[in-house]
């Protein structure tokens, strides 16, 4: 049944090329799998950090041996898209819907900005249907879309079992910007300061500890680093250092320590054999400290479209069920990592569930040669722009990026292809071809173009609850005090 049930789905996802929309109901007499069909599931996603610090992808400054030897023994991808810039990608990864359906085309910082929140009626994330499916659900590092003074338990209708996570820099709370030294963190038991407590520690300890606590139940860990987002600091390690890149080289380096951590943890468990381990980024390197690949800086960082704002290391592990030592050229989004996630755990995608992603489960699984993709997308700059009705993306039809195994489109806010590289040639992207008469250019805008057309001339409208919003303009001064709503006003909120 279960091996029906995967081909079942697998083959619905890969319906339906132009729009990618999929809606999935599974046979009513479908019975969750055992827990030997189940393998945990750990999702590794640090903060601003593209290919140009990660060893294995050819970076010239670091070293990173942890991350490395995962892609050694595991699936490296060199085509696989996130969005360019923090929100966008987190509420894609969620859902399974590209920005232009959910409304979250550009960046909006909830607890310090207020009025946009991430409603959990609205969406439905991968933790809620693994959780239906029987897997233990935890999430730690650095969530943002929500403010849990509004609804501590965001997370858990989310669907998130356990948590341990920085609340975000709330406005009028200043002990809440930190993220690393003393962090402000929000877990079951509330949210409070961790006086000289290192904050990746504490997340990474609170992963270690859920692992001991379900080792013989399923676990899906989402660990959405903090690190290496600014501000740039010291770590335990490197207590000493003091130059803008010599902080950031520590705090990679931090990162791979922490990802080592959780693999010797594994180990130590017994549960590496039963778990498939992702590692990626959610956008590329921040503009300060972009890094270089074979003396050469890669083109864009953190909000650009260029490949390297939106072009991430993204390495799977899981020996015994995903190939070992292999690099691929597949093409893959963020869009699909739910599909994959629910085909990989067995699980049931609800019905009329509309994504846009499709599972790469069977090339993760060595069961496919490629990814069902045919094309990927990627999308979002700057922040979004509150006004009279709440939250709205900067135009009605946000920029985008579009591209297959060799070429590669700009989609301009009038809906119009106004750029086209060939990667395979031309991976800084230099020479525009958007003249070109050469029939494999044309073919391939053209191509693009239904894609195009596919998507509605306006995007959506993020959905949200705006239920006890917070006045921004008065101080925090108890946690039992309501503050009374706020008159939004139409504005542009800067960036972060």
């Amino acid at each position: 049944m279960r091996c029906f049930q995967a081909a079942l789905l697998f083959g619905l996802i890969a319906m339906g090329f132009a729009s990618h929309v999929v809606a999935v109901e599974w046979p009513n007499d479908s019975k969750p799998p055992t827990r030997g069909d189940q393998p945990n599931l750990l999702f590794i996603m640090v903060d601003d950090l593209g290919k140009d610090w990660i060893g294995c992808y050819g970076a010239d400054d670091i070293k990173t041996p942890n991350i490395d030897a995962l892609a050694a023994s595991g699936l490296k991808f060199d085509n696989a898209w996130s969005m360019p810039q923090c929100t966008p990608t987190r509420a894609t990864l969620l859902t399974g819907q590209y920005p232009w359906r959910t409304g979250w085309v550009n960046h909006w910082d909830v607890p310090r900005w207020g009025v946009g929140y991430f409603d959990w009626e609205a969406y439905t994330t991968f933790a809620t249907i693994l959780k239906k499916a029987g897997y233990k659900t935890a999430i730690a590092g650095k969530w943002q879309i929500n403010d849990f003074r509004v609804e501590p338990l965001a997370l858990e209708k989310h669907g998130f079992d356990d948590w341990c996570v920085w609340t975000g820099y709330e406005a009028k709370n200043p002990p809440s910007s930190k993220r690393y030294w003393d962090p402000y963190i929000h877990t079951r038991d509330g949210r409070k300061k961790y006086k000289g407590k290192f904050g990746p520690d504490l997340y990474c300890d609170f992963l270690v500890q859920f692992m001991e606590k379900h080792r013989d139940e399923p676990m899906m860990l989402y660990f959405p680093m903090a690190l290496t987002h600014g501000p740039l600091i010291t770590t335990p390690d490197e207590l000493d250092v003091e130059s803008k890149f010599d902080k950031h080289r520590a705090m990679v380096r931090y990162t791979d320590k922490l990802v080592g951590r959780l693999m010797d943890t594994l180990d130590r468990l017994e549960l590496r054999k039963n778990t498939i381990v992702i590692f990626t980024t959610d956008n590329g390197s921040g503009g300060g400290v972009r890094g270089t690949i074979d003396g050469k800086r890669p083109t864009g960082g953190k909000a650009s479209n260029f490949e390297g704002g939106v072009c991430q290391p993204f390495i799977v592990n899981g020996p015994g069920m995903v190939p070992a030592g292999k690099v691929t050229d597949a093409l893959t989004d963020f869009s699909d990592l739910l599909p994959t996630f629910v085909e990989l755990g067995g699980a049931k995608l609800p019905a009329g569930l509309t994504i846009d992603g499709k599972s790469i489960a069977p090339l993760l699984l060595g069961n496919a040669n490629d990814s069902p993709r045919d094309w990927i997308m990627a999308m979002g700059y700057g922040p979004a722009i509150r006004d009279s009705k709440g939250v709205r993306g900067r135009d009605n039809y946000t920029d985008r990026v579009i591209r297959d195994k060799r070429f590669k489109v700009w989609v301009d806010k009038n809906k119009q292809i106004d750029a086209i590289y060939d990667l395979a040639s031309d991976p800084y992207e230099q020479t525009n071809l958007i003249g070109s008469d050469d029939a494999s250019v044309q073919a391939a805008k053209s191509k693009f173009q239904s894609v195009v057309d596919e998507t509605p001339d306006r995007d959506a409208r993020p959905r949200y609850q705006d239920r006890g919003k917070l006045d921004w303009d008065r101080p925090i001064d108890s946690k039992k005090k309501k503050a009374s709503p706020r008159k939004s006003k139409t504005k542009s909120i800067k960036q972060s």
